[in-house]
């Protein structure tokens, strides 16, 4: 990105929040409540108080951004909608057919957000051809989070395959140690399948069973097998997932308790909060099996229609804010995902971040980069709840594989 661009950009935030009173606030509905979700909230909260508006927090932690939506929900049944909200994929679709959202056309066209916005999170952000949600960032979704002090005592390498993968949970596991940090939690569970998924059958089936929801897809031979691997995880989690948040699991392979995590790059954001850097204290990799692909979700800001001209110009003030490139770098630097901008400079990213800007450049550029179903990017929250339905019943032993992916098929042929 050229200077110049960088300056229009920085005086384009200026211009719309000059003039603003202190006493301008947007209030802000996410789920980002972990340590390092918290401090990425706190770059944005801080500069939107440069520009004089004031943030209003409203938080709902818990179930993946689920409990939020319930919470949503209710605010706009009762007329009475946030300022701005923290979405993900079909979420964002669904509340822009029913014309809750604001219209951000003027603004993206001015600041050109076609130009460096990738059309995979366009597809998201806007709706019949207008732009109505500002991205944050990118996440992926097919990373496995290490302990590199814990693979060093045990004497391992990064695993180059499913069967070396395997055999290094099972030698954390005869060391008397977690091989595998979970939570036992829906959307936690289907993060996992999401590897699974495209690690056993590749992207030709997982376009044809998580997008296109191909019943033969969904109930085939290769479907049986992902849910066997799932049974494999399955035998290396502690007995006390149950109910656990992520980022105290992420917590447990910090600390040294565990080996492995299978999460998002906001797992990232822990081990950064934790004062650990990529390379040394972790590592992190592709889920063996799905190198080459990317499975993703972009967490957006979406404006929801309000009356008053200056919680509009607040709105406008805050979805520049959020897709400037220096934004744009505070911010992901501290979440652990990658920035929504395809201009950004990875220098200022460490070993993680910089191979995950890469990696989705390269899936982007090869046809490699799929929207994770389980967060909300590849079929419809219909579709979704009833794969997690599956899923987590399958997880916690009341199917076996092969009925497990014939209810997978029944489930979403129900959920359509």
């Amino acid at each position: 990105m050229t200077m110049m661009r960088k300056l229009h950009l920085s005086v384009g935030v200026l211009a719309l929040s000059s003039g603003m009173a202190t006493a301008q606030e947007v209030e802000v509905l996410h789920w980002w409540t972990s340590g390092g979700e918290a401090a990425a909230v706190g770059t944005l909260r801080d500069t939107l108080a440069e520009g004089g508006i004031t943030w209003q927090d409203m938080p709902v932690a818990g179930g993946g951004g689920s409990d939020a939506m319930t919470v949503l929900r209710a605010r706009v049944t009762a007329g009475n909608p946030p300022t701005a909200v923290q979405m993900l994929g079909f979420s964002i679709q669904d509340w822009a057919a029913e014309g809750a959202l604001a219209n951000l056309d003027d603004l993206a066209a001015e600041q050109g957000w076609g130009d460096v916005v990738p059309e995979a999170l366009q597809a998201f952000s806007t709706y019949d051809g207008s732009w109505v949600a500002a991205p944050v960032n990118v996440h992926s979704t097919n990373w496995v989070w290490a302990n590199t002090a814990v693979m060093a005592d045990l004497g391992l390498e990064q695993p180059e395959s499913w069967d070396d993968f395997v055999a290094a949970m099972q030698a954390a596991q005869d060391a008397g140690l977690t091989a595998l940090a979970h939570g036992g939690q829906a959307w936690q569970d289907a993060t996992m399948f999401d590897s699974m998924v495209m690690g056993v059958g590749g992207p030709e089936f997982y376009q044809a069973s998580m997008v296109d929801l191909d019943p033969d897809a969904l109930g085939s031979d290769t479907m049986v097998e992902v849910f066997q691997r799932m049974e494999t995880l399955r035998g290396f989690v502690d007995d006390n997932f149950s109910g656990r948040d992520w980022n105290l699991a992420t917590a447990m392979v910090i600390n040294g308790d565990a080996l492995f995590q299978i999460m998002g790059d906001w797992a990232k954001g822990e081990f950064v909060a934790a004062g650990m850097t990529a390379g040394e204290e972790f590592t992190c990799f592709r889920v063996p099996g799905t190198e080459g692909t990317v499975t993703f979700n972009s967490d957006q800001f979406a404006m929801f229609n309000v009356s008053d001209a200056s919680a509009q110009e607040a709105q406008m003030a805050m979805a520049s804010a959020v897709l400037s490139p220096e934004f744009q770098v505070t911010f992901n630097l501290v979440k652990g995902s990658v920035p929504a901008r395809t201009d950004i400079d990875s220098s200022d990213f460490d070993m993680c971040g910089q191979m995950g800007m890469a990696q989705l450049a390269e899936a982007a550029e090869a046809g490699g980069l799929f929207g994770s179903m389980a967060h909300g990017h590849a079929n419809t929250p219909s579709v979704q709840n009833a794969m997690y339905d599956v899923i987590t019943a399958h997880f916690n032993g009341e199917f076996d594989a092969e009925t497990a992916a014939a209810e997978m098929v029944t489930a979403v042929e129900l959920a359509q």
